[in-house]
Formats: structure tokens, sequence, C-alpha cells
């Protein structure tokens, strides 16, 4: 019994001494091969491919100031934290430490001066407070959080909101867009090869002080040109072009000019109204909109769209202010539902329209498809269910207003408003003689692959002046609410996807699933599952200590 002792002890000690062995052996292992396993159902741990290489690429620090911090957070916002604090530390792993990041709080200053200047510097980079309001115990309680970030690179820096939309029930669609907002932002800092967007003018496009907010946008990723094609020969040095609003008749020399920039792999953006219609003749009784001759509905058609002659109404639509009654020096002012600004909120599930607040669109019209083969046709947004179409001419007058809506009439159901059109395309002039002037060397009739996307409202990338100052307005902001859509990031989804469809703009499509709790299950099941969590594994710990007492006792009664 004592040899079989000796040697059960010398085994044990072999394997003691293997285990160790085999564990220092993983750790120096690891230390040369870095691997992360996400166990989760939609991968919420884990970062796209693209945030990867970027953080790769990092030549130096980027600091990261997160200001979602205090005691007083509810659950939502400590949830939201919690994703922004793993998604940073995901950051840090995958860059080699070369992200570095704290969280703050503003309200903790020494002062109320010296808090209130800090957070008129926090609002001057664009990190603005949410106000969020809730009950405790019976108490309305109101407070101010910071759900936004400051990134900094090289003495570089730049703000950004991760709280998206004005809502706080928007957690968790910002919580799907942490990794989104905090690479773009990285990435603006650290790009060094900056794509060239080019602006088509010359044909009544939107001037300088209507496009400033968009434009201001793309300056912060992109290097950004006038183009004027009547003095061009060709159009080849641009990663995208955007065509917004224009007024005026494209000419055959021009179209050309696009067209051949397509077939070479160019992509272009357009934003285009077919109606003549504002609100600044909307006033009068026989005011009516009749549509533009921009010359461009046989290169579209040819490409696989068609803008229809007509103006989209919407039960689901922007207000605008109208005079009711009162006195003439103290009129009664009452904000109207207006069908022809519709709010866009039935997004298509696509990188570029993933998780958007909803977008105010202003006399919009409908498109159609046709055929047009190699080429793959995707619907990026549509109005909502209770849409009705006006063919032209069309009426539009703000006395209209005061007449109650027939919401029968609004019975077309959503109606496609803007399309991604992708593959390979046909020229225009393939088969067609090219216009006079044009250089037709190199002439291709069709396209590598490339992409185009078709907006059939211009106002889309409008902003409003203010009437007292003379400045721009933020994109998308409502004057009389004071609230700001999303068209701005709309805008810049579709440039990011046209410049480069597998960059950053990837990371959007991450999904983060909530699963709340049934609480009617909750309720008639609570004492069952009490029990299990409670008993069940002291029933198991006494089977076990009972069954292996007996095994013990059996095994050594022989000696």
């Amino acid at each position: 019994m004592v040899k079989w002792m000796q040697r059960k002890k010398t085994g044990d000690l072999l394997l003691l001494a293997n285990g160790l062995a085999l564990v220092i052996l993983l750790n120096l292992l690891a230390s040369f091969y870095f691997f992360r396993i996400d166990l989760t159902e939609e991968k919420r741990y884990s970062i796209q491919p693209q945030t990867k290489e970027l953080l790769k690429t990092l030549d130096d620090v980027v600091f990261v100031e997160v200001f979602l911090e205090g005691e007083d957070l509810n659950p939502e916002f400590r949830r939201f934290q919690k994703s922004v604090r793993e998604t940073l530390e995901e950051f840090r792993i995958h860059s080699n430490n070369r992200i570095r990041y704290t969280f703050t709080n503003p309200l903790q200053a020494l002062n109320e001066k010296a808090r209130n200047e800090y957070i008129a510097e926090l609002n001057s980079k664009g990190i603005n407070p949410r106000n969020v309001i809730e009950t405790r115990d019976g108490q309305r309680v109101e407070k101010f959080v910071f759900p936004g970030a400051l990134v900094s690179y090289e003495g570089f820096e730049t703000g950004v909101m991760l709280l998206k939309g004005n809502r706080a029930q928007s957690i968790n669609q910002s919580v799907e867009e942490v990794e989104f907002e905090l690479a773009n932002a990285i990435h603006k800092l650290t790009n060094t090869n900056r794509k060239r967007v080019g602006l088509i003018t010359g044909h009544g496009e939107l001037d300088s002080l209507e496009f400033a907010s968009f434009n201001n946008a793309l300056l912060d990723q992109y290097d950004v040109f006038n183009v004027t094609l009547s003095r061009k020969t060709s159009v080849t040095d641009y990663d995208v072009l955007i065509i917004a609003k224009p007024t005026q008749e494209f000419s055959a020399a021009d179209k050309y000019k696009l067209d051949q920039y397509l077939m070479r792999g160019g992509k272009i953006l357009f934003l285009l109204d077919q109606l003549d219609a504002d609100m600044s003749h909307a006033s009068e009784d026989d005011y009516y909109a009749f549509p533009y001759n921009l010359n461009l509905d046989d290169q579209l058609f040819k490409y696989g769209v068609r803008i229809n002659q007509d103006l989209i109404q919407d039960g689901v639509s922007g207000k605008y202010p109208i005079v009711v009654g009162g006195e003439t020096n103290r009129p009664q002012i009452m904000q109207l539902d207006w069908p022809f600004f519709p709010l866009v909120n039935q997004y298509a599930n696509h990188p570029i329209t993933r998780n958007l607040d909803a977008s105010l669109l202003k006399f919009v019209s409908s498109i159609d498809t046709v055929k047009a083969t190699g080429v793959k046709k995707t619907p990026l947004f549509f109005s909502s269910q209770y849409s009705r179409k006006v063919a032209t001419p069309v009426k539009i007058g703000v006395n209209d207003l005061r007449k109650q809506m027939q919401e029968g009439g609004f019975t077309a159901g959503k109606i496609p408003i803007s399309y991604l059109l992708e593959g390979v395309f046909t020229s225009l002039y393939k088969n067609r003689f090219a216009p006079d002037g044009v250089d037709t060397i190199g002439f291709k009739e069709n396209s590598s692959l490339t992409k185009i996307i078709v907006v059939a409202d211009g106002d889309l990338a409008r902003n409003d002046v203010n009437p007292r100052d003379g400045n721009p307005q933020p994109l998308g902001l409502d004057p009389f609410t004071q609230y700001t859509f999303s068209n701005q990031d709309l805008l810049m989804n579709m440039v990011a996807y046209l410049v480069e469809e597998n960059g950053l703009i990837k990371a959007r499509n991450k999904e983060v699933k909530v699963r709340p709790l049934d609480k009617e299950k909750v309720r008639n099941e609570r004492t069952f599952w009490q029990v299990i969590n409670l008993v069940l594994p002291l029933v198991v710990l006494v089977i076990f200590g009972v069954t292996r007492s007996y095994w013990r006792k059996v095994k050594y009664s022989r000696f």
C-alpha cells in the first residue's frame, strides 16, 4: 500500500507540473498571437474589419474624452455608457494601446461660472447636452447629460455626438452606432488621403449660402471643388460628383461629360427637383408648380430610374406657420401640417439609412424604376403609408392648409423617393452620335462597376438662411420647432457609401438586439424560477457531496 501511495503521489506531482507547464506555454503563445472570441449572437463586442484596419494604421496616440459620466445617470444611459466604454476598450486593444480614453462629468466644475464656460466650449465643438426628464419616487426629475466625446490627435480635435437624434429613447440605435461614430471621428483626424468631391455648378444649383451647412460637413472629411462642366473637356479627377437642385437645362455636351465620367467608374449623387415649387409664392391663390426642363430625363431613364412629374402629399409631414386670425399688428399664428413637406422615417435596411432619425423633405416627386440590364436598384427611403401623388400642374397655396384634408385620399401607400443604382451602366450615347464639340477619344459604351444615387428632392441638401442676420442655419433645422432632422447625416452617409462602399460605412451594419423580459411571464412564474435558482444548486451540491463520499468509501474500503 505504501508503494501505491508513493506512486500516486509522484503521478499527482507530475500531473501538476505538466499542468503548470501547459499554462505557462499557453500564456507565452498568447503573448505572440492575439485573439478574442465573441460568443454573443449578434457579435456585439466585435468591431468591423474596416475599423480594425484604421486602428492598426495609427501613427500616434488618439485621446478620447467621453462626457457621459455622473452618478445619477439612469439605467438606460448607464447601459449606453457601458457600451461606449466597451467599444473604446476594443479600440485600445486593436490599436496596440494607441487609443487612450477617459470619462469626464462636465457638471463637476468648481463653480457655476466655470461650469457654464465649460458647457459653452463643448457646445462650440458640437457636443450639446440633452435634457432628460424622468420620475423618481413620484417626483419629476430633470437633468442634463452630455452624450458626446472629444477626439484629439496630434494637436487637432473634433467633437462627436454619440446619442443620435433629439430623443433619449433612441439610445439602443445609438448603441449600434457607437463604433461608426468614434471610428469616423478618428478617421477625420488621421486621414491623409482625402477623397475629392466635385460640386456641379452652372445650372442654377444651390448657392453657397443655401449649401453652406452640407458643404462645411463635406470639408471636414473631403477635398471639395466647384466643377463647371462647360469649362472642362472631361471630368476624371473626382471620386464623386454632387448635383444639388439644378434649375436650368443641362446641355448635350454637359450630359456627355457626366455620362463618360460614370462610364469610367465615377460616382454621382443626383439631388433633383422635378417641379418648380417653393414657398415664396405659396401665399398666392393661383400659384401652380410646373416641371423644370433639366434635360436629364433620358439620361436617368437609361441608367434605370424615372422621376415623375408629380408631387407627393404625405399625411406625416412637417408644419408651416400661417396667420389664422388676430389683429393686424398682432396676428395669431398657428403651426399646421403641410403635406408637401414629408417627414421621412421609412428607410431601407441599408448602411446608408440604418438607425437614422426622421428627415425633412420639401416638394418631393415619386420615382419609378425602368429596365436597365446589369443595374441593381435599391430603394433607400419612402414616404409614409398615408401618401398620395398629385400630377402636374400642382396647385400650391397656404390657404389650403385651413381646409380639412380628406384622409381618405392618402391611400397610395409608401412611395419611393430615392434609389441607389449599382452595377454596370450603359452609356446614353451608345449607338448615338456624340454632341458637337466634345472629346470622343476613349469613348466607353459600358461602365466598370460603379454606382449612383438619385433623390427626387433637391431641398434635402438646402439649409435655411436666418432672415435676421443672413447666416446659414444647420441643415435639417426646422426654424419653427428648433428640431434638427437627420438630413445632413443622410447625405453624408450617401457620399461615404459612394466614395468607399467597403469603408467605415460598413460599421453601420452593426445590430444590438434588445431582449426585454416578458413581464406577464415573470409575474406568473416568479416562484418557480426562484426555487430553481436558490434551491436547485443546493440540492445538486448535496447530491454531489453524498455521491463523492460514497465513491471514496467504496474505492478505499479494500485497503
